[in-house]
């Protein structure tokens, strides 16, 4: 068994001068000698990295065979009901000295984790990388006493939270700030770090904490806090201690000063962020409400991939974090927690150090399918710099705090800082999403043009308008808007509004099924009088000499997955639904997906769209089940691990070519093109492929999801039509 590098010791850290105890918390049921408690970070009260106090020694338990049984022993051990999860990986960092439990399996009603059964104490062919954690009910057991405590200061002097304080000559700095003196949360206030000892790797983690990538270089000695660099906490780090001084206020030392180099997207030189511009083509996050999260994905073989979530944890999710310009990992997210993909799966048991460069830098695995599964994917949150954007925005007069009027904080002309409106003309679900994310909560569900019945504050004054965002942004100051305030419909009832939510879907295209099921039908107009009813065939239609004569449709097959976290639902209730006779059925949105035929220069040269005349399960991955059924006037939707299937021999499953001449074309297809439903991402809405059509047959070949490709790969797609287009005779 692999040994820990450093002898396990108690961490002390120097506040105020003193050296005092930096514990971490514990509980212990008082009908059992043996005492637990949750370490790591970052964790909360309720969960972290299990540990064990045995024969005078803190040591961990395997994650091999671990269970939700174990889980429930152990939190009703910690004096909670029950447990609601359980971790593996190290999750919550690895531990130090012995590892006392391995291949434990608990019924789940035991009284204590050593009643179940083992390979027995201290027998184990485990590493800390294999350290296993709980997640508890965040509820109490009535009357439980915590009563095998082994520090009473323990609450008081762990680390949990640490700021920069600029020195005077800073003090109008722009945000971020990214230099200052370290202070660390204590008590009811903060506390200074002497200096003497510091070190560029305490630098580091310090910054990596604030949402920085990287440190500056500085001029400390080595003596009290000694990080190794990969830490993503201060609070991990070993720190030296002494016998407790009372009389010395950092002797020889002063306070520790730190300064950090921020990522590119929050450099305040435009000049430097040009000039330093990372450029990262081959690691990316995806699905994330927030700046700085997301579903970590690989690009390889110039296709995007994911990362399969066995062993990962949060050294590596801090080289991905750092590498995007990022600080180190607040959280390694693991079981797709942050949305499927559906691309490939490139790695698995990702083994960073912490100070690779690159993920492609650390050891992992390569795999097949059948190793992972799209559940399985890994995700990060990432530090980042505080901004104190959210202080500039805010929303009132809703039912809860994830809605309500949008109101801006501005500047008139004496300076003055006022509240003020936005006009709800050009406000769509994009600009929602960023209004969503600047406050903090998550993902747009609505994006309001009037919001009369929420006017219940005092401010009437419309201070911006003609905003107009891409979606990323991380505040509407970065978005275009008008110079001077220019709205017609200037009453207070029309001021833009958002709904927010912590969660949202995310509909992606199956584009491999529409390359395999594509063909060509020459369909009698007698066959097309629905059809034609709902707008589904081309305009010249309308011309031909009904009901002789045919139309030429390119038909396909079309799979639309659910691979975010939240439940896809029509914008409009069921009250406005339209019943359509011909085809007896209900459309609950207008245009559900555009289908389009382009030639070289992005021209439609023919097109359909289909309505969501009937949204629901067809079918679901294993463990999901069915929620939306159109039948009998059913709910619609499609939920979280679920597809609709639209056949191809679906009466406007395709696109009327009838006037279309051979050639080589692109044939794009685009989901929820009018972003009537919020989505997590709009990026992997389009699908494309490359067509080749000679007037009798049709290929497509190439076919893939808008964000699927890398740029160059993109780029060579779209010169397709272009290279042979019209040779065809």
């Amino acid at each position: 068994m692999e040994k820990s590098r450093r002898p396990q010791q108690l961490a002390f850290i120097l506040l105020f001068g003193l050296w005092l105890p930096c514990c971490l918390t514990q509980t212990t049921p008082s009908n059992s000698k043996l005492k637990v408690r949750l370490a790591g970070y970052p964790r909360k009260h309720n969960e972290g990295r299990i540990e064990l106090f045995y024969k005078g020694e803190w040591g961990t338990i395997c994650d091999d065979d671990f269970s939700l049984a174990n889980a429930n022993v152990l939190c009703r051990q910690l004096g909670f009901v029950s447990a609601t999860g359980w971790t593996h990986s190290a999750k919550y960092g690895k531990g130090q000295g012995k590892i006392w439990l391995d291949n434990v399996q608990c019924g789940g009603g035991e009284k204590s984790i050593e009643l179940c059964k083992s390979r027995g104490w201290g027998n184990s062919d485990c590493t800390h990388d294999e350290d296993a954690g709980v997640v508890c009910k965040d509820e109490r057991i009535p009357g439980f006493v915590d009563s095998n405590v082994i520090d009473a200061h323990v609450d008081e002097n762990k680390i949990e939270e640490v700021r920069l304080r600029p020195v005077v000559a800073m003090a109008k700095k722009k945000m971020p700030i990214t230099e200052g003196v370290v202070e660390v949360k204590y008590k009811d206030g903060w506390a200074q770090i002497c200096d003497i000892g510091w070190t560029i790797k305490n630098t580091r983690v310090v910054c990596g904490m604030l949402g920085f990538p990287h440190e500056r270089k500085n001029y400390f000695h080595i003596h009290s806090v000694a990080c190794l660099g990969t830490e993503v906490h201060l609070a991990a780090c070993p720190l030296e201690f002494s016998k407790p001084n009372a009389t010395s206020a950092c002797t020889g030392g002063m306070p520790a000063v730190v300064s950090c180099m921020p990522g590119p997207l929050f450099m305040q030189n435009s000049g430097l962020k040009k000039k330093l511009k990372i450029s990262v083509n081959n690691v990316r996050l995806k699905g994330g409400s927030r700046v700085g999260e997301g579903r970590v994905e690989v690009l390889k073989d110039n296709e995007w991939g994911t990362v399969c979530d066995d062993r990962w944890n949060l050294q590596s999710a801090s080289v991905v974090c750092r590498e995007l310009g990022f600080g180190s990992a607040k959280e390694a997210l693991t079981g797709g927690r942050l949305g499927q993909g559906m691309g490939p799966i490139y790695m698995n048991e990702v083994k960073c150090v912490g100070q690779e460069r690159s993920i492609w830098n650390c050891p992992f695995k390569n795999i097949t399918m059948e190793d992972c599964q799209h559940m399985e994917d890994a995700a990060v949150r990432c530090n980042i710099p505080y901004m104190g954007l959210e202080n500039t925005i805010r929303i009132t007069g809703g039912r809860t705090r994830y809605e309500g009027r949008v109101e801006v904080l501005s500047l008139d002309s004496n300076g003055t800082q006022s509240w003020g409106l936005i006009c709800g003309e050009s406000w769509t679900t994009k600009e929602a999403m960023v209004a969503c994310r600047q406050l903090g909560l998550g993902y747009a569900n609505q994006g309001l043009q009037e919001t009369w019945y929420w006017d219940s504050s005092n401010v009437t004054e419309m201070v911006m308008s003609g905003v107009k965002c891409t979606g990323s942004e991380m505040s509407l100051s970065q978005c275009q808007h008008h110079k001077t305030v220019s709205c017609q419909k200037a009453a207070a009832k029309f001021a833009a509004g958002v709904i927010c939510s912590e969660t949202a879907s995310d509909l992606v295209l199956n584009a491999s099924l529409v390359q395999q099921t594509v063909y060509i039908e020459d369909r009698p107009l007698h066959m097309l009088y629905c059809a034609a009813e709902e707008d589904c065939l081309s305009k010249s239609a309308a011309k031909a000499n009904w009901p002789y004569g045919h139309r030429r449709l390119l038909r396909f097959s079309s799979q639309i997955h659910n691979i975010g976290r939240a439940d896809f639902k029509p914008k409009a209730g069921r009250h406005s639904w339209v019943w359509h006779a011909c085809h007896g059925h209900y459309h609950s949105m207008d245009i559900f997906t555009h289908y389009d035929l382009l030639n070289a220069n992005g021209t439609k040269v023919a097109e359909g769209h289909k309505a969501s005349f009937c949204l629901e399960d067809t079918d679901c991955q294993e463990g999901v089940s069915k929620r939306y059924e159109c039948a009998n006037f059913g709910d619609q939707g499609i939920t979280v691990g679920c597809w609709d299937l639209y056949r191809h021999d679906i009466d406007c499953q395709w696109i009327d070519i009838t006037d279309v001449k051979p050639g080589n074309y692109i044939l794009q297809v685009v989901i929820n093109p009018n972003y009537e439903v919020a989505e997590s991402d709009f990026t992997n809405n389009a699908m494309k492929c490359n067509c080749k059509y000679d007037g009798h047959r049709i290929w497509l070949h190439n076919c893939h999801i808008g964000d699927a490709f890398s740029e160059e790969a993109e780029r060579r797609f779209e010169k397709y039509p272009g290279q042979l287009n019209n040779r065809i005779s």
